[in-house]
């Protein structure tokens, strides 16, 4: 197995791929406009990879940046390929591009009363074995409270304010979205 990160911006293929994966494994509460994320993809500080298995689709994975920053927005596997080892691949990918950086990313909070979850348990310990740590911070992102996991470090407030504020603009006037700290 070896993950190649496909840039959609040079190379929009597999576009029409990644749009149904991304609103079967999303919940609505969660995605952002599809197109949005499309048209963003062509900024420097956004990252936006179809996931090659050689030749052959297995997923996506949306990145923002800023300075020594990379958050993992989205990171989907598609259905036909979960479960082979595809998703720890993917990280190992976006392991090596940005080594040296602080990566993070927000999972559901591991709430015991939530009805999934031992799936939100199940995609934390995934995330830890491949070197994620709990950060002990909390995200909100409009009206959902994720918990943070990381690479290399905790994330500022600011940090986070300025680095979501080059992707959503005004929409954070409207929607709050913000760390919190346990």
């Amino acid at each position: 197995m070896n993950i190649r990160l496909v840039n959609i911006a040079r190379d929009s293929s597999h576009i029409d791929r990644i749009k149904r994966l991304y609103f079967t494994a999303f919940p609505e509460s969660e995605r952002a406009p599809f197109d949005k994320l499309v048209r963003k993809a062509r900024r420097r500080n956004i990252n936006f990879f179809a996931c090659m298995d050689g030749d052959e689709w297995v997923g996506f994975v949306y990145v923002l940046n800023h300075k020594d920053l990379s958050y993992i927005f989205y990171l989907a596997v598609d259905d036909a390929h979960r479960g082979k080892g595809f998703g720890t691949a993917i990280l190992r990918a976006l392991l090596r591009k940005y080594h040296g950086r602080r990566l993070f990313l927000a999972i559901e909070q591991l709430d015991k009363s939530a009805p999934n979850y031992p799936q939100r348990l199940k995609r934390q310990d995934f995330y830890m074995r491949a070197g994620f740590e709990r950060l002990g911070q909390r995200l909100q992102e409009a009206y959902v409270i994720y918990d943070l996991l990381g690479i290399g470090g905790k994330i500022k407030k600011s940090e986070y304010r300025t680095l979501i504020c080059g992707f959503a603009g005004v929409m954070m006037l409207v929607y709050p979205m913000r760390i919190l700290d346990d």
